[in-house]
This record gives structure tokens, sequence and C-alpha cells, in this order.
């Protein structure tokens, strides 16, 4: 039987997250303790389990057939693979960082400096465009003590809080570029493993949409539905049930997460009252 071989990181946060998705799209897999790969039992997909920083290559060779993984990762290790989504999970940014005094000089604070880093090549093309010759440090772990023990002047890694940074004196001078977890795959997968791969990107497609989206209930005077649809434009149009009181109904629709605050003054307006907001599982169309 043919079988998708999907990479994710052996542990780490990214490895959970990849799992819970992989969950969340209905695929039950067969974990073990220090387990090298994993079935699907009711999905044909085995997962492996690799180092982060390997992952790229075995895309490339068809070792595994489709990873998840961080962008900073993919675009360090610059291999000859296709990238299909973003996914939304492990948000984070590869900044350049210097002690304190060096935020008001920016770039230029790095010129003729040492700079520790786990991300050599990108390091290298980022400061060659903007034409600062620096020496280049590589450190695989531990990055942001390189310039209290007199290694470095300046760092460049991953930072998602800032925290890691402020506890060792350094603060971000600027951001190369925003990084988040990706689906990556071989670019020469065979008809019977891109079959499979349309029906794992479908539901991956209802899971990351619903993500984005709240089910949302309301009761509002029945004269206002028209008005409230408009200010709810997600769905074709929205469930109106009439409720037992004369000139009220309950209106059920959709909402963008991230808008609820900014419309929520306007429902109120048009006399909206006992507004619900819950999550959505899925969201398929």
């Amino acid at each position: 039987m043919t079988k998708l071989k999907i990479a994710v990181q052996k542990s780490g946060r990214l490895n959970e997250e990849s799992l819970k998705l992989l969950k969340e799209c209905g695929i039950s897999i067969d974990n073990g303790k220090d387990q090298l790969k994993a079935q699907a039992r009711n999905f044909p997909v085995e997962i492996l389990y690799l180092r982060n920083s390997d992952i790229p290559q075995y895309i490339e060779d068809g070792v595994a057939d489709l990873a998840i993984i961080g962008e900073n990762t993919l675009i360090e290790k610059d291999k000859k693979v296709e990238k299909l989504q973003k996914l939304g999970f492990s948000k984070c940014r590869l900044s350049l960082a210097a002690p304190k005094q060096a935020m008001a000089e920016g770039i230029s604070f790095f010129e003729g400096k040492k700079i520790a880093t786990s991300y050599p090549n990108t390091l290298r093309s980022y400061l060659e465009k903007q034409n600062i010759s620096a020496e280049l440090h590589v450190i695989s772990g531990s990055v942001e003590i390189a310039p209290n023990i007199g290694l470095a002047d300046g760092i460049c890694d991953i930072v998602s809080s800032g925290s890691t940074l402020f506890k060792n004196g350094l603060e971000e001078v600027l951001v190369m570029f925003e990084s988040e977890a990706c689906l990556v795959k071989n670019k020469n997968l065979s008809p019977e493993k891109q079959e499979i791969l349309d029906k794992l990107q479908f539901r991956l497609d209802s899971v990351l949409r619903a993500r984005n989206f709240r089910y949302i209930l309301m009761n509002i005077p029945t004269d206002k539905i028209e008005k409230v649809n408009k200010i709810l434009p997600v769905l074709k149009s929205a469930t109106v049930l009439p409720l037992l009181q004369e000139g009220w109904s309950s209106l059920h629709s959709v909402i963008e997460r991230n808008k609820f605050w900014e419309v929520i003054d306007e429902l109120k307006r048009e006399g909206a009252t006992d507004i619900l907001v819950l999550p959505i599982e899925k969201m398929v169309r």
C-alpha cells in the first residue's frame, strides 16, 4: 500500500504542534517513546521523526515526501524542495541583536564586527545585500551568550518573545524576516502519493480555515437582520431562527477571529444582545 512519508521535528515545540495539527485532521498516529517513525492507523501516512536541520535534505533526496518545518530552516538550508503553504504556528523572526547601545546605529553597527549565529548562510546573504562586512562565528546553540563571554559583538538568531535577549542584555537591532511553520514536499512525488497529499491538504485547509474564524450567535430585533448580516459577510447568508418573544430573532453566523472587537460595537448599535462567540473545529468548503 502506498504511503506518504511525512517528516517532523524529532522533539520540541514544532514537533508538538505538528502532531496536534495532524490529529485535528483526523489522523491517528501510533506514537511510542523514542521512535524514529510511526504509522497512522486510519490514513496512508508514515511519520518520520528527524533532526530539524536534516529535514530539507531528506525531502530533496526523496527519503521523506513531505515535511512540516520552519521557514527559517528552509531558507538557511536552501534545498530543492517545494513550499506548499504556511501553517500559522511556531511563529518567530530571525533578527540581528546587540547590546542596547547599538540600537541607535542600526545595521551600520555590525560593520567590521563579529556576529555569532546558527544561520550563517542566511546571515551572509543578508549582509552582502546590505553592503556590510562582518566576521561570522557559527554556534549551534545558546547564541545569545556570545557577546557576554566576548566571543562576538552581536548575534543573529531566532526570536519569539524577546525575553532571552533581555536576560542577556541584548536588544533587536532589526528583523531580517518573519518565519512560521510551513508544509513542503519533494518535487517528484508519484501520482499515487500526490493523490494522498491532495486529500491531506483538503483536511489541513479545513482545520486551518477554522482557526481563523469563530461561530457567533446573538439575539437581534427581526427588523435589523439585513443590516446585521452585512456586518458579518463571511457566509453566504446567516442562519436566522425566530424567538418566542415577538419581534426578535436569533442570528447565527461566522466572524473572522481577529475582527470581532472591531465589529462588536456595530452589532450592539444595531440592537444585538446576548452575543456568544464559540471556536470552530473544522470549516469545510
